[in-house]
C-alpha cells in the first residue's frame, strides 16, 4: 500500500474536498453550513482522496467547536484515524445520518467504518439524537392556552430555572456537564450557548401558570444555520401536565411569527416524552445525529 499523504486545504483547492463519494449524504445534512477551508483536511493515496474531515464553528469563532463532517472509503479506517490524529483540534464530533440507516446494509457499513476510526483515536458515543425540520407545510401546532408567556430580562431567573430543570434532565449533554461540574455548570453552558447564538436575548421567555407559578422556559433561537427550537424545559414540580408541548407550540409560533421559513430542532432518542411532543406538534424527523465525545 502506498504512503498516506495528509494535507490541509486553502481557498484555492477547497473544491477538492467534494471529490470523495458520500453514501451517507452528509453534504445534504450540512446544506446550510459554510465550511472554512483551513478547517478541512484530506488523506490521500496516489492522489486519490481516501478520507476527509471538516470542523465547524460559528462565524466569529477562532477555533472549531465540533468535528462536523467525516468520511472515508471502504477499508481506509486507519487512514481516517491518522487524519484525525494529526489534526490540531480535539473537540466533540457529530455525525448526521439518514433516518433508518441501520436497516440499510450499505449505509450501516459506511457509518460503522466512521465509528471505528473515531474510536481508534479516543472518541466514544455520547448520545443518539433525532433531528427535526418544521416547515409551514407541517402546520402550526395548536396553542393549548394553559400558560402565560412573557420575556424575562434577568439571566438569574433563567439560570435558576435551568438548574432546577437539569436536576432531573434526560438530556445526555446536560448529564455530562453535571458529572463534570454539577447543575451550575450545566445551566451556565446553556446560558453561554444562547448568548453565543445571533438571535436576540429578548426572545427568551418564561412560562407561568395562571396562578403565577413558574412552569418552565422556552428559548426561540437562531443558530448560524437558521431558526431553531433552542430550549424547552419544565421545572420539576410542574411535570406530569404535558407542559412541554405548550412550550414547544409557543416556541414554534414565536419563530414563525418572526419570519421563520423552517425551524430546526433536536432531542435525544432516549427522551421519549420530548420525542412524543415533537411528533404531536408536527415536527418530522429528517436525520439522526450521533454525538461522540473525546475520552482519551
Amino acid at each position: 500500500m502506498t504512503d498516506l499523504v495528509i494535507r490541509a486545504l486553502d481557498d484555492s483547492d477547497a473544491h477538492f474536498f467534494d471529490t470523495l463519494p458520500d453514501p451517507l449524504d452528509t453534504r445534504t445534512a450540512h446544506r446550510l453550513t459554510t465550511w472554512r477551508p483551513e478547517w478541512q483536511r484530506l488523506a490521500l493515496r496516489d492522489g486519490r482522496v481516501v478520507a476527509r474531515a471538516a470542523w465547524w464553528g460559528g462565524p466569529d469563532d477562532t477555533e472549531p467547536l465540533t468535528l462536523a463532517a467525516f468520511d472515508l472509503i471502504e477499508g481506509e479506517e486507519e487512514a481516517a484515524a491518522e487524519l484525525l490524529r494529526g489534526a490540531p483540534w480535539r473537540v466533540g464530533a457529530e455525525l448526521n445520518l439518514p433516518t433508518g440507516w441501520r436497516d440499510n446494509p450499505e449505509l450501516r457499513s459506511a457509518a460503522e467504518a466512521r465509528f471505528t476510526a473515531l474510536r481508534a483515536v479516543g472518541y466514544e458515543l455520547l448520545v443518539e439524537r433525532f433531528l427535526y425540520r418544521w416547515t409551514p407545510e407541517c402546520g402550526l401546532p395548536e396553542r393549548p392556552g394553559r400558560l402565560v408567556f412573557a420575556p424575562e430580562p434577568d439571566d438569574n431567573v433563567f439560570f435558576d430555572a435551568l438548574r432546577r430543570i437539569h436536576s432531573v434532565t434526560l438530556d445526555a449533554h446536560a448529564q455530562q456537564a453535571i458529572r463534570e461540574g454539577g447543575t451550575d455548570r450545566a445551566a451556565q453552558e446553556e446560558i453561554d450557548f444562547f448568548r453565543w447564538c445571533p438571535s436576540p436575548r429578548e426572545w427568551w421567555q418564561v412560562a407561568r401558570t395562571p396562578e403565577g407559578d413558574l412552569a418552565g422556559i422556552h428559548i426561540p433561537a437562531h443558530n448560524p444555520a437558521g431558526p431553531c427550537i433552542g430550549f424547552i424545559g419544565v421545572v420539576p414540580e410542574q411535570r406530569g401536565h404535558g407542559y412541554a408541548l405548550d412550550l414547544l407550540a409557543e416556541c414554534t409560533h414565536y419563530l414563525a411569527e418572526h419570519g421563520a421559513e423552517f425551524i430546526s430542532a433536536a432531542t435525544d432518542q432516549g427522551n421519549f416524552p420530548m420525542a412524543a411532543h415533537f411528533a404531536k406538534a408536527g415536527f418530522p424527523v429528517v436525520r439522526e445525529r450521533l454525538n461522540f465525545h473525546v475520552v482519551a
